[in-house]
């Protein structure tokens, strides 16, 4: 009995939660719309008697009856329960990102270290959505591999692990951890964000790879600047700082890895400036 009760509340829960991954607005377009939907079925007339050869259809409509009448009110009420939840959450990951860009550098870090690691995959999560991403929140462990973000633009697919770890720095396992997933899944990038640093093996093994590096300092620079910038058409290409990155030797903001398109260099990474096209500064990757 317990367990039914259990099957029961998870699939309400399930359902909840999955409207909870959507817009809020689809929520409640979506609990309009059952609602019409199971009224107008609930409402229709009985075509069958219930006479001798007609018994089946006519409990088959009885049956399709009751639970329109049923469902046209709790569908609904799932629905504006999720669209209810996923409305809070994006006020909570708004509220994380005016946090984190409204302080200084040292108070940034600060906000950072006291986030719980919920609020800090939402931070990243949210940071990735102002740059034009969409964001799949995955939670993370289980059978992803320790992914907990899945970030897709176009038809390229970024796998991102945060870790916000105060006082350790990140180390090469959880990068190599990282690209065996990217491999097995097909992903064309992996990113790490960490609101610490990481160790010098974990930037050797990311070197030449299509793996970022973002440490805290990195992750404020996005949040500032995905919530300062924001584009209203999602970009091609989009700039995440790397903790490896130099700064521009003209305008002293951080670079980005990028491959050069044509020349006799084609083909060959360089770090570019991340205010292009405004600024053009280019070092090379040593």
């Amino acid at each position: 009995m317990s367990r039914r009760r259990a099957t029961k509340k998870s699939n309400a829960e399930f359902l909840v939660d999955l409207m909870a991954r959507l817009p809020w607005w689809a929520g409640v377009l979506l609990a309009v719309l059952s609602y019409l939907l199971l009224h107008r079925i609930a409402e229709l007339p009985m075509t069958a008697t219930a006479q001798s050869g007609h018994m089946g259809a006519f409990a088959t409509q009885a049956m399709g009856r009751s639970l329109a009448s049923f469902g046209q009110y709790v569908l609904p009420l799932i629905c504006l329960a999720g669209a209810a939840i996923s409305a809070w959450r994006r006020r909570e990951r708004r509220q994380l990102v005016a946090v984190v860009a409204d302080v200084s550098a040292t108070g940034g870090a600060a906000a950072l270290d006291d986030m719980t690691w919920q609020q800090f995959e939402k931070l990243v999560g949210e940071g990735f959505r102002l740059q034009g991403y969409r964001v799949a929140e995955t939670g993370g462990g289980g059978a992803d591999g320790g992914v907990d973000l899945v970030l897709t633009q176009g038809s390229e697919t970024t796998l991102v692990q945060c870790k916000q770890w105060r006082a350790l720095k990140v180390g090469v396992t959880v990068v190599r951890e990282l690209y065996g997933v990217m491999a097995a899944r097909g992903a064309a990038g992996g990113i790490v964000v960490t609101s610490g640093q990481y160790t010098a093996d974990a930037k050797a093994f990311a070197e030449g790879r299509n793996i970022r590096l973002v440490d805290g300092k990195g992750l404020q620079l996005l949040i500032r600047s995905a919530r300062q910038n924001r584009p209203s058409n999602p970009p091609k290409a989009v700039t995440v700082p790397d903790a490896r990155a130099p700064s521009c030797p003209f305008c002293a903001k951080p670079m980005t890895q990028r491959i050069a398109k044509r020349g006799a260099s084609a083909g060959s990474a360089f770090w570019g400036c991340t205010g292009y096209p405004t600024c053009k500064g280019t070092r090379v990757m040593g």
